[in-house]
């Protein structure tokens, strides 16, 4: 099942991606502009939806005893292909396997092996499985890194705009981060509603805090990296996003 990512979700993916190890969520939070609580909030959220399935170290073999790596591109029947690519994760020297949508070709799968002989034992292992070796490979180098699409984009933001959506009739959905500086920083949602900030239309839905959910009311004051989600019937207007944002 597809789950919807916002900007702060996608951006966490982005930096893990990029060096889970070396990344802090404090890191990822002064990028951002929200709290290191609430990273750590959405980092515990995408586990638990397996969005984030793990964190691994990447290894060079061939500087680990000079091992070898291989490669095998294989072909097994489409219906068994899930249960036997369990099975082949199991084969001792099998670190990946990967089922590819393809007819041909449809199960990658990588080994490492201390000499040639080691390699062709898991040749021969993936064999009696009852997998045909289409070809193989040792593998020189593998280059890895974030998907471009969750990382940041060029240039300031306009707005702390980290999600949005059209609903029907009209209707929308902001999800918004509170700058330091922002016109609405610091006051009450009543407050802010005699002064005229927020759009008379707008209905302040939820308030993630931290690792808090708020429930908005009057005397709920917006703090700084405030994570707030809008909902308007007739969509929300400018000056309200605005409000949101550094001024």
């Amino acid at each position: 099942m597809s789950v919807r990512l916002d900007e702060i979700d996608k951006r966490i993916l982005y930096h893990l991606a990029r060096d889970a190890r070396g990344i802090s969520a404090p890191d990822i939070a002064e990028e951002v502009n929200v709290s290191a609580g609430t990273i750590r909030n959405r980092i515990r959220q995408l586990e638990e939806k397996g969005i984030i399935e793990g964190y691994h170290a990447r290894i060079d073999y061939e500087r680990a005893e000079r091992r070898l790596t291989n490669l095998f591109i294989c072909t097994t029947d489409v219906p068994d292909r899930e249960r036997i690519a369990k099975q082949v994760a199991d084969i001792p020297g099998v670190t990946d396997v990967r089922e590819l949508m393809t007819g041909r070709g449809n199960l990658h799968v990588a080994a490492v092996g201390e000499d040639m002989a080691d390699l062709s034992r898991v040749a021969r292992d993936l064999a009696n499985l009852g997998i045909d070796i289409e070809e193989e490979n040792l593998i020189q180098q593998e280059y890895r890194g974030p998907y471009d699409a969750f990382g940041p984009e060029d240039g300031p933001d306009a707005h702390s705009i980290t999600d949005f959506m059209n609903l029907s009739g009209g209707a929308e959905v902001v999800e918004l981060v509170v700058s330091s500086s922002a016109q609405i920083a610091d006051l009450t949602l009543q407050e802010a509603n005699k002064r005229g900030i927020i759009d008379s239309e707008a209905l302040i839905i939820s308030i993630e805090r931290d690792e808090a959910m708020l429930t908005p009311k009057g005397d709920t004051h917006l703090r700084p990296d405030d994570v707030v989600t809008l909902f308007s019937r007739n969509g929300i207007d400018e000056e309200t996003i605005s409000a949101f944002g550094d001024r």
